[in-house]
């Protein structure tokens, strides 16, 4: 069912919106914890080491997909707050065009240079072959990812955060019992969990597809919504392709990072693929309150209502904050016994990932408020500034790993990792204040004009 958020209280929206996107994060790291958990405890560490050091050069096509479909649907969440309906069978098939031509191209540059990269990587030679046959088969299912990503974030931006949820649980179930067949029974090895999550993204899209047509008539294109022009598509494009390319720049900080780690041997993988799976899960909360914002930013902007805007800025971030504080101590004081969960009988690699997670959950609080403004941001249209964000994580990430790995080894890495995040912040929260300075300076223009003419 679709749902307006231009309209009641701030906090109270955006908490329930964000309760649905929360359990389908949670779920989306679920996937991946599986595959992980799975791999490591019946294939060993050196398997785990080859899924986990797949993890950055995956989240540069993943991420890039899912960065895109949700700036498409940025547009598609403005017209619904316009009350534009055609407007919203036009985005959508606007979604679908772009996102059937960007599967195309990644999929003919991802599969090719699979292996080139990860040699590039300095990928430990005893992990290689297993990396590669995860990634690649990864990569070949990169249009699943690109279906539901596409057909959940347009649902959500119609104010249906529950739909894709219930689709991610059962599909989540699915990705288990796959993960369970194919590698126990059916001896696959790493390749095994690949599929599994593949075929679980299929399905899941499919379900959406299937939800859509028969409860969703809004979304229900016509081949005249199809004929779109180019100010259409460049509407579109310009909101979608930035945030793709944005996540996809935090990726190549992680890939240089990894490349750093990959010099610590496999220990050093494997005890921050662990760590990386409990964090995911952790932070979920302060993804789920961000990619809220996006939709809600949108949807009061297409409805010209900005007082709303800021006020649900502030009551997010109280929200967010609160968890932060909470969670925090989690992944300080519980860290040994999350890492377990991964690899119980190397006692080395557990240590290592819970100092990971000491060090970079003293961060937490600037990635909450970075998620936050960045998808307001984005929910507004802005698709430079965060862009630019993108770019300062990188080069924050970059520069800490190179001068603090020799040093302090994998600690160094460690905070190399978190330093990203104050440093993406900064233009994030200089470009909010002044594009909400702008946008109420204008907001207060039309209620003079208004009053003006009503008089």
């Amino acid at each position: 069912m679709t749902k307006t958020m231009t309209e009641g209280g701030p906090a109270k929206l955006i908490f329930f919106f964000t309760l649905p996107l929360l359990g389908g994060n949670l779920f989306q790291q679920f996937y991946n914890m599986m595959d992980t958990l799975i791999v490591g405890q019946t294939l060993g560490v050196d398997a785990l080491a080859a899924v986990g050091c797949t993890g950055s050069i995956m989240f540069l096509i993943i991420g890039f997909v899912q960065g895109m479909t949700a700036g498409l649907s940025i547009v598609t969440a403005r017209h619904f707050g316009a009350n534009d309906l055609q407007g919203v069978r036009r985005s959508f098939a606007a979604n679908i065009v772009i996102g059937a031509v960007v599967t195309i191209v990644l999929t003919a540059f991802s599969v090719p240079l699979a292996r080139p990269i990860l040699i590039a990587m300095n990928t430990p030679a005893s992990i290689l072959d297993d990396a590669y046959s995860y990634i690649v088969i990864i990569y070949v299912g990169v249009f699943a990812a690109m279906l539901f990503n596409m057909l959940s974030n347009v649902l959500r931006a119609l104010g249906d955060s529950c739909t894709p949820l219930l689709f991610l649980v059962l599909s989540s179930i699915l990705n288990v019992v796959l993960d369970l067949g194919f590698i126990i029974v059916f001896h696959m090895g790493v390749a095994g969990a690949a599929w599994a999550t593949v075929i679980a993204q299929v399905v899941s899209g499919l379900l959406c597809i299937i939800y859509i047509k028969k409860k969703f008539s809004i979304l229900h294109v016509q081949r005249e919504d199809f004929r779109l022009t180019r100010g259409e598509l460049w509407q579109h494009a310009i909101i979608g392709l930035p945030m793709g390319f944005q996540a996809s720049i935090i990726g190549i900080g992680v890939i240089i990072l990894q490349i750093v780690l990959n010099a610590q041997g496999e220990q050093a993988v494997a005890a921050y693929t662990a760590a990386q799976k409990i964090e995911q899960i952790l932070c979920s909360p302060l993804t789920s309150f961000g990619m809220t914002m996006a939709t809600y930013a949108a949807q009061n902007y297409g409805a010209g209502k900005i007082h709303r805007i800021r006020m649900g800025v502030h009551r997010c971030a109280a929200m967010s904050l609160g968890y932060t504080a909470v969670v925090t101590c989690l992944a300080t004081f519980g860290g040994v016994p999350l890492a377990r969960l991964f690899v119980s009988d190397a006692p080395a690699v557990v240590e290592m990932a819970a100092q990971y997670l000491r060090l970079t959950s003293l961060f937490y609080w600037t990635l909450s408020l970075l998620f936050i403004l960045r998808y307001t941001l984005q929910g507004l249209g802005q698709g430079i500034v965060p862009t630019i964000a993108g770019i300062m994580e990188l080069v924050m990430r970059a520069a800490g790993c190179i001068l603090l790995a020799a040093p302090f080894g994998f600690g160094g890495i460690s905070v190399a990792y978190a330093l990203a995040w104050p440093g993406s912040l900064a233009p994030l929260a200089i470009s909010y204040f002044y594009t909400m300075r702008r946008l109420r300076w204008k907001e207060q223009q039309m209620q003079y004009t208004d009053k003006a003419v009503s008089l």
